[in-house]
């Protein structure tokens, strides 16, 4: 039997990995020429970035994707804890540094609010817990029921999910700086923190308790090891394979149809955008209508700019935050009143401050993204505007020149989400996790129209990020088994 993948991003191999396990046929499809779907590596010049994920958090959920496999990491790529993990500029020359242990961010948090380390323990202590009831549990749960909600421990946590990070974070301390840094990881779920519920706390233990790392050669170093594991695990890959139209035949998906060839399937499974892949069926079969989707949260869209430089540059660390404006404003111009932010905060990773691989020697390698509503009108005018405002701000707050040392700048917007990844409304993130966009109330793994449709990836459960969508290519692997399991009986049988 064969299950047929669209997309080749985290969700979509992690399916096609337990898929073939499971003793299925896997063909997966990619659109563009590099697998890795928005993990993609571009390269020029010497110079190396990843185009999109470059945090990796929550290791543990790395390591259990693996070893479900009877593999580790470090069979593939080295791992390596950053200290510090990333450091936040408030003004010129002011920044926080974050370092590797709880104990050293503690003594940080101490000298800027007294009593914020013992304040610091207390919210520590709930997120940690909220970590081992959701990561542990929870959002391994495929989205069918709200009953996969309602537990012992969640019944005790019911008021977290009324409340929200904004609310916790700022009961507990006045600092402007120390509740822009405990929210800040909450943005990994695409919402602002007033939106978030407070049990998403979770995200501050894989942050704080859990630490920042770094794979040697980048996120897409986990790319290549997971195209590696299907492909010892026998799934066929293919490349540059645009599916223009999805096939059925009564109530079944039969084939898809790839650059004017037909695809036959048993089972069809779209890592590729929701949205999108809806727009390949006909009307009569699709979920949900566009005024569905138009009420939705969608979390942020993202200007990128991947920057080679012939200098190293000072004073900045591998993740450097630039926090240096009001965040609520920028805020609310992604959410509330859509629009190209004033001021924007900024975000920049310099992966050659740790990993030669990066760039040549004596050169920095430089990402830059500013968060923007999804949707706006993109042009080549507005990213250069927004270029020189961010480059000026980063010049004055690291107090050093560098435009002039400027080899070449790529960047990639609105547009480029639209066109490269069919991202409904050139979203970067995926469908943000506000109370009533998570679990069972996001779209769902299984088509109701289609006895044998599937959905995997950031718009599904469990949510946005990196390891979420293991996760999400594991759930749907797992409901595939479950709704056509004869298949799984059989090849066990023959291996007896």
């Amino acid at each position: 039997m064969q299950v047929t993948i669209l997309g080749s991003g985290f969700s979509s191999l992690s399916a096609a990995a337990y898929l073939a396990k499971s003793g299925y046929k896997v063909v997966l499809l990619e659109k563009n020429n590099s697998y890795g779907g928005r993990a993609r590596r571009l390269q020029r010049d010497g110079f190396s970035f990843d185009m999109g994920p470059t945090w990796y958090w929550m290791p543990d959920i790395f390591d259990r994707f693996f070893a479900d496999f009877d593999k580790k990491t470090t069979d593939y790529y080295d791992l390596h804890k950053l200290n510090p993990a990333y450091e936040v500029y408030f003004d010129v020359q002011d920044s926080v540094v974050i370092s590797d242990s709880i104990e050293k961010i503690k003594a940080v948090f101490e000298s800027l609010e007294t009593g914020a380390a013992e304040k610091l323990d207390d919210f520590m202590q709930m997120a940690h817990d909220n970590y081992e009831i959701a990561i542990k549990d929870l959002v391994y749960r495929p989205g069918v029921s709200p009953l996969e909600l309602v537990t012992p421990e969640t019944i005790k946590k019911l008021g977290q999910f009324t409340s929200t990070i904004s609310k916790e974070v700022r009961k507990r301390f006045k600092n402007r700086r120390l509740i822009q840094i405990l929210e800040f990881p909450v943005l990994f779920l695409g919402a602002k923190p007033s939106d978030t519920p407070a049990f998403y706390s979770f995200m501050n233990q894989a942050d704080f308790g859990l630490g920042t790392f770094h794979p040697q050669k980048g996120m897409f170093s986990v790319v290549e090891a997971m195209v590696n594991l299907c492909k010892s695990l026998g799934v066929e890959m293919h490349k540059n394979a645009e599916v223009r139209e999805i096939l059925t035949e009564g109530n079944k998906v039969s084939g898809v149809l790839v650059n004017n060839n037909v695809f036959h399937t048993d089972i069809l499974l779209s890592g590729a955008d929701y949205h999108h892949t809806e727009s390949l069926l006909p009307p009569s079969f699709r979920m949900y209508s566009e005024q569905y989707w138009n009420k939705k949260t969608f979390a942020p869209s993202s200007l990128l700019f991947y920057v080679g430089f012939d200098k190293k540059i000072e004073n900045v660390s591998h993740h450097t935050l630039f926090f240096d404006v009001d965040f609520d404003t920028h805020a609310q111009d992604i959410y509330d009143h859509p629009k190209w932010p004033e001021n924007p905060l900024f975000y920049a990773s310099f992966p050659s401050k740790t990993d030669g691989f990066f760039a040549p020697v004596g050169c920095e390698a430089a990402t830059f993204l500013i968060p923007l509503a999804p949707g706006l009108e993109d042009n080549a005018e507005m990213r250069n505007v927004f270029f020189n405002k961010i480059m000026h701000r980063l010049e004055l707050l690291t107090k050093q020149s560098l435009r002039q040392n400027i080899i070449f700048k790529e960047s990639f917007c609105v547009n480029d989400f639209v066109e490269q990844y069919h991202s409904y409304k050139g979203n970067a993130y995926g469908m943000a996790n506000t109370l009533f966009q998570t679990a069972f109330l996001r779209p769902k793994l299984k088509s109701k129209t289609l006895k044998n449709m599937y959905f995997t990836g950031q718009l599904t459960v469990p949510g946005p990020g990196v390891p979420p969508a293991l996760i999400s290519g594991k759930l749907v692997s797992e409901l595939i088994v479950k709704h056509h399991p004869f298949i799984t009986k059989m090849h066990q049988s023959l291996t007896i």
